[in-house]
């Protein structure tokens, strides 16, 4: 039994499966693209809700309101705390200003009298101000976050458009 001299590939042939495989990825990073915005947006609603949940603990624990600022212009938010009569900013991860995802708009809308102000309040007693934050992706999907009544808890619902 002969074995053959030549093993392994060419470079021709190793050339070739590199264009096959780059025409491949050329024909589908567009549609990855729109797959990475919508994941961004999806974890923007996860941390908009430990958020709030950290608010209404530390509320409760601390006896001091919490509250969720929100930006509709520059599409920003931040948690702050009620110190000496005036909100001033947390002095750890949760207190710094966050940004949405490029593409991604966010709203908050309020019942009520204090429908205008864009904020949320968590106060002592472990009751909130019931609203719902809207996020809109640049794909129009749009992620809602719910709070119903003043003592229950904010949850997601996603709206494909």
């Amino acid at each position: 039994m002969k074995l053959s001299a030549y093993k392994g590939f060419t470079l021709l042939e190793l050339v070739l499966v590199m264009v096959v495989i780059c025409t491949m990825l050329g024909i589908a990073a567009p549609s990855l693209q729109g797959f990475f915005a919508s994941r961004r947006t999806q974890d923007t609603v996860s941390q908009i809700i430990t958020m709030t949940r950290h608010a209404r603990s530390q509320a409760i624990i601390e006896g001091r309101v919490y509250r969720l600022n929100v930006d509709t212009d520059e599409g920003s938010y931040q948690l702050t705390v009620m110190d000496q009569g005036s909100f001033r900013e947390l002095f750890n991860e949760l207190g710094r200003t966050f940004l949405v995802p490029d593409g991604t708009e966010i709203e908050l809308e309020k019942d009520g009298e204090d429908a205008s102000q864009q904020y949320i309040d968590f106060f002592q007693n472990g009751s909130t101000e019931p609203s719902t934050i809207r996020l809109i992706d640049r794909r129009g999907d749009i992620y809602e976050i719910i709070c119903a009544s003043p003592t229950e808890q904010y949850f997601s619902v996603i709206k494909e458009e």
